[in-house]
């Protein structure tokens, strides 16, 4: 049996599409779930998809992933400026990692200039939008190859 990728959203993205619109685009978590499944699909992946507002249950999922997944795409949100949680779980994983954020943490506040999880990713991917999601996707389809009993 193939292991799904696991596509990991942090705090208050459920929000996405009515939160600040001017900052995070109108599209919802449901319209990117809808077009990373596609996409992951057509090429014989599958997804294993989770968004979560707690701390200690994206910690979990991370666990999860590292026995269950073959690789992870992450926007981790407000925690990846402050988790050493989120950076040790991802270490420890061993999975290839693609950090995703909708806008250009570079451009905004000092204190989201910190990633505590761009140290254990192999790929970081801000400023794309919802777009960012499908780049980190491909990124990780080119890395992985064809997906196990294809």
């Amino acid at each position: 049996m193939r292991r799904p990728i696991y596509v990991l959203n942090g705090p208050n993205l459920n929000l996405l599409g009515t939160r600040r619109p001017e900052v995070y685009g109108t599209t919802t978590l449901a319209d990117i779930e809808a077009a990373v499944r596609a996409r992951a699909g057509a090429a014989g992946w599958d997804v294993a998809f989770h968004q979560t507002n707690h701390e200690g249950v994206l910690v979990d999922l991370i666990q999860e992933a590292r026995t269950a997944g073959a690789a992870i795409v992450i926007n981790p949100a407000a925690l990846t400026h402050y988790s050493i949680a989120v950076h040790d779980a991802l270490e420890a994983a061993e999975l290839p990692v693609v950090e995703v954020h909708l806008s250009n943490v570079h451009r905004r506040e000092a204190f989201r200039h910190t990633s505590y999880v761009s140290l254990q990713a192999d790929a970081v991917i801000a400023g794309a939008g919802a777009q960012g999601y499908e780049l980190a996707l491909d990124w990780l389809l080119r890395t992985l190859g064809e997906p196990a009993g294809t």
